[in-house]
């Protein structure tokens, strides 16, 4: 959020911060979910770079269109396990995955 909006938001009596404040993470919790959104993302960057819908992904890992969007956006009912899985399956190397969890988070995420 730019500093002119979060002003305007302040002045105007609303409380600006994280989602993780607003949601009363810890820090682990909050670390948890900004490495499933980092997996999520570099899910979705790997089938668009192979040109693959959602449809050809689900038929390649063994499930459904609407459970790869889901992947894609770090539902929580989506384990690591499947993240991972998928991953592979896009011909991730375990040095890609260890760059995206070594990568810096977004903030959106927290």
């Amino acid at each position: 959020m730019d500093k002119a909006k979060r002003k305007r938001l302040e002045a105007k009596g609303w409380r600006v911060g994280t989602a993780a404040e607003f949601l009363g993470l810890a820090p682990e919790e909050s670390a948890y979910v900004k490495l499933k959104v980092a997996l999520g993302s570099k899910l979705k960057e790997l089938r668009n770079r192979k040109r693959l819908s959602q449809v050809e992904l689900a038929k390649r890992i063994g499930s459904s269109q609407s459970r790869v969007a889901k992947i894609e956006a770090a539902d929580p009912s989506v384990s690591l396990d499947l993240l991972v899985r998928s991953l592979i399956a896009l011909g991730a190397t375990r040095k890609d995955l260890a760059r995206v969890i070594a990568s810096p988070t977004p903030r959106a995420a927290a």
